[in-house]
């Protein structure tokens, strides 16, 4: 029996997302393979982005990537002797960027919730279909 399809959001600055979506790639948590294991071929992903650069100060609080992951498994890239960091293959879809504070009280995972960030310190987790199809709504573009 095949498993129903999963919706992720993971986390990454919006230059890393830029990054991923050229390299039609992901990379979760600093590159660490256990949390991406948990993402399956054709699982949904999108991407928040807290702040424009990796370590910057400037916010952004946007959902910046939306894509499906491609079969295969994980694997393991060498980007620097000391950084080789786990990634999966993902079709990145045209989106646009969806700023996440108009939405708050639309989406299960953040409604009612005054600390609504904090999932997001997780780096990668699972939401339920309808946060997704909202999420889809505002951010594809002719898909």
């Amino acid at each position: 029996m095949e498993r129903p399809r999963r919706y992720w959001i993971a986390v990454a600055s919006a230059d890393h997302v830029a990054t991923g979506k050229e390299l039609g790639i992901m990379q979760v948590c600093h590159g660490k393979a256990a949390p991406l294991k948990r993402v399956l071929p054709n699982d949904y992903i999108i991407y928040y982005s807290p702040t424009i650069s990796f370590a910057g100060k400037n916010r952004l609080q946007c959902f910046t990537g939306f894509g499906i992951v491609h079969q295969g498994t994980v694997y393991q890239v060498e980007m620097a002797p000391s950084f080789k960091p786990w990634r999966r293959d993902v079709n990145w879809f045209t989106t646009r960027d969806v700023p996440i504070h108009p939405i708050l009280d639309e989406l299960n995972f953040t409604r009612g919730e005054k600390s609504w960030g904090y999932k997001f310190r997780f780096g990668l987790f699972e939401i339920d279909q309808q946060d997704a199809k909202i999420i889809a709504e505002k951010m594809l573009i002719d898909n």
